[in-house]
């Protein structure tokens, strides 16, 4: 082959070639009361194994692996979700995620997610341990429903040091942004709604009068004119070298384990967050939990839980119980119990 035209194939493979270290994305519908992957894509060093249904509510598990093993300098991964109408989803991991040291930059995952009406989504993945010389940054954005439900856990783990350092790593970020889309018109009111041509295969798109443009296999018409608003933000920043003595009152009052648990839903009323209250006051951690998010956007409530401890199996405890209070109180739904083996 000739040069010029072994160079073209190269730019043309390169091109071609996601810039993401590893890539997933994973749509969710529901039929006759089962929820399955609609749409499923991987590529690099992210896939899920096969689908688990945990009970009979017709939930479906889902776990995401890493074949690499963990992160390394200037990985980036990205994590699409879609939960749609009706349907519930349960995405955990197979093992810790692992930030190893990143001398040519931060690791960062990027996590999108959109709910649609009634959509369930609970994410429960194992911990985070970011080692000596690592720095991450992971960025979460969710657009939900007004009747979806969510839950999002995080715990986060210091690593081995050959000093015996707890916070031996660079930095640490995670953002999470939760936004709630305006309510879901009557179907009878979305019947003029036309598809356009989509630049994502055989993905769709539609457009209600003009205004509302919905990607995903079930396009929802929305109020015209109406636009998404913001209900949380929630931001952790770990810089040891910054902060000085991370242990101190004030940061981590002597533990070395900290979890967040976000949870987002109309249904949030005073019984249920006193029931939540209790759970976190009866658990085996320093947690605080509290109303968040700015007001309550199209009707849904959320509600923050922060925790310290000394060993990951102390918040997870925690964020177990919660969680399996709600599916039990709001689905009538077995507790979560997830095969890992």
């Amino acid at each position: 082959m000739p040069a010029d035209a072994r160079n073209a194939a190269a730019a043309a493979s390169s091109a071609g070639r996601s810039r993401w270290t590893g890539e997933l994305r994973l749509e969710v519908a529901q039929r006759e009361g089962r929820s399955y992957a609609a749409r499923q894509f991987h590529e690099g060093a992210l896939r899920v194994l096969r689908p688990h249904y945990l009970d009979r509510s017709g939930q479906v598990t889902y776990t995401v692996i890493n074949p690499g093993g963990a992160y390394f300098g200037a990985d980036t991964y990205l994590l699409d979700v879609t939960v749609e109408r009706d349907a519930s989803l349960a995405l955990t991991t197979q093992s810790a995620t692992k930030v190893y040291r990143t001398p040519q930059g931060p690791a960062a995952q990027e996590m999108t997610v959109r709910l649609g009406p009634g959509a369930v989504l609970e994410y429960v993945p194992d911990q985070l341990i970011v080692y000596r010389g690592g720095s991450y940054v992971q960025r979460t954005r969710v657009d939900m429903d007004p009747t979806a439900s969510l839950v999002l856990a995080e715990v986060v783990t210091p690593g081995w040091s050959p000093t015996g350092e707890s916070f031996a790593y660079d930095e640490l970020r995670m953002r999470t942004e939760v936004r709630v889309l305006p309510p879901a018109v009557a179907a009878s009111s979305s019947s003029s709604a036309r598809t356009l041509p989509s630049s994502e295969g055989s993905r769709s798109s539609q457009e209600t009068q003009g205004e509302q443009v919905t990607r995903g296999t079930d396009p929802v018409a929305r109020i015209p004119g109406a636009r998404p608003r913001r209900l949380v933000v929630d931001q952790l920043r770990i810089h040891p070298d910054a902060h000085g003595d991370l242990t101190g009152v004030g940061f981590m009052e002597g533990h070395s384990h900290t979890g967040q648990l976000l949870i987002a839903d109309a249904r949030l009323d005073e019984d249920v967050y006193e029931q939540l209250v209790q759970l976190v006051d009866a658990s085996d951690t320093h947690s605080g939990i509290t109303r968040a998010g700015a007001g309550e956007p199209y009707g849904v409530r959320c509600v923050c839980a922060r925790s310290l401890a000394d060993s990951t199996e102390a918040i997870s405890a925690l964020h177990r119980a919660v969680v399996n209070a709600l599916r039990q109180r709001w689905r009538d739904q077995p507790p979560l119990r997830l095969r890992k083996y």
